[in-house]
């Protein structure tokens, strides 16, 4: 399944969920709703918080996995916490 889109392509507006739905019994849901603010993360950032999360937070692990050095790791968390916070 894809991520979700939120901004528009046509004027750049943030996007709003109307409607949600179940593909089993095709129960429908319909409202407002924004996206939490996870799905609003770059492709390459929900990979990298996923694989921290995998590793507990370890961050000598991630160097291994990734195959980079700790000050790439902790920069690239960095600019992850920073991309949150400006949500």
């Amino acid at each position: 399944m894809r991520k979700i889109i939120e901004k528009c392509p046509g004027c750049g507006q943030n996007l709003i969920i109307t409607r949600l739905r179940c593909p089993a019994c095709e129960t429908a849901i319909e409202g407002n709703y924004a996206p939490c603010p996870f799905c609003k993360l770059s492709e390459e950032s929900l990979k990298f918080l996923f694989l921290f999360v995998r590793s507990r937070g370890n961050i000598k692990d991630m160097e291994r996995e990734l195959g980079v050095s700790y000050p790439t790791v902790r920069s690239r968390l960095n600019a992850i916490i920073e991309e949150l916070e400006a949500l």
